[in-house]
């Protein structure tokens, strides 16, 4: 299954409230992901530009982005950005994909005064 990564801060009341009942909330996003046919492989909470971070798998994009929208609904998180993170093996094919689809770059700019097509 493909692994995602949810970076996510929580709302001032949440940190409020948990700091007077504290709860274990990587159990709760644990317990989501089971019910949506996944796994939580990771939960850390980490001070600077977000809260924390999870690391979990499921099936596929819909259901990643579902459990994102599940996450947001009660209201206690006040950010939260969710990215598919690959393998190494996964990025090897990606990058055998790329080196076989030339790409050209755009023109440089024409000098100054210069027309373009038109």
């Amino acid at each position: 299954m493909p692994l995602y990564m949810t970076e996510f801060s929580y709302t001032p009341e949440a940190w409020a409230r948990l700091a007077k009942h504290p709860q274990d909330r990587a159990a709760a996003f644990g317990e989501l992901l089971q019910r949506a046919g996944g796994k939580l492989v990771s939960f850390y909470y980490s001070y600077g530009a977000r809260d924390g971070v999870a690391i979990f798998e499921v099936a596929d994009e819909n259901v990643a982005y579902g459990v994102t929208v599940a996450a947001l609904t009660p209201g206690h998180l006040r950010e939260i950005r969710t990215i598919r993170l690959f393998t190494t093996d996964e990025t090897m094919e990606v990058l055998r994909t790329a080196g076989a689809l030339p790409y050209q770059a755009p023109s440089p700019t024409p000098p100054f005064g210069a027309v373009g097509p038109g």
